[in-house]
């Protein structure tokens, strides 16, 4: 019984020491970005213009993880629209409404303020818009993709109508 008792603290310390060999090979894919040093960029064509967009991690238009970020003004919309994947929203700071639904019904929409989190399975159709500035951080697994429930709402006027 003593036995047992003393042979726990050494495999916790083995298994401690085991971990730490692994940790430089984890640093090495790791990635840190402060605020200042994010890289924003226009949205692309088939948002509503006015909103900058910067990719933190992965490559969201290649199957795999990615973490991106969208800052829309006070006011922005984006029409009823649905992604295959699943989508992950953190809101950073401000407000987002989000609705369900094919209509756009801001009467029915809800509040997310900062710090508030919302997960999406694929293929749902959805709308959201602002009232102040905000910033929402998406992740999920590429590629990701914006399909608008109406072809017309789609502001890329270059996209095939379907």
């Amino acid at each position: 019984m003593k036995a047992k008792r003393t042979a726990l603290p050494w495999l916790a310390a083995a298994a401690l020491i085991g971990t730490l060999t692994f940790a430089p090979a984890w640093a090495d894919d790791s990635t840190m970005t402060n605020p200042g040093s994010i890289k924003w960029g226009d949205a692309p064509p088939n948002m509503p213009k006015g909103g900058k967009l910067a990719v933190l991690s992965g490559d969201p238009s290649k199957a795999g993880p990615f973490v991106m970020r969208l800052m829309a003004p006070a006011g922005y919309k984006i029409a009823p629209h649905w992604h295959t994947q699943n989508e992950n929203l953190t809101v950073i700071s401000g407000t987002l409404y989000l609705g369900m639904g094919e209509k756009m019904n801001t009467g029915k929409a809800q509040a997310l303020k900062a710090g508030g989190f919302h997960y999406l399975p694929g293929k749902t159709p959805h709308y959201a818009f602002t009232k102040s500035p905000t910033v929402v951080q998406v992740h999920g697994e590429g590629p990701f993709d914006l399909t608008y429930v109406d072809p017309k709402d789609n502001p890329d006027k270059s996209a095939k109508q379907q």
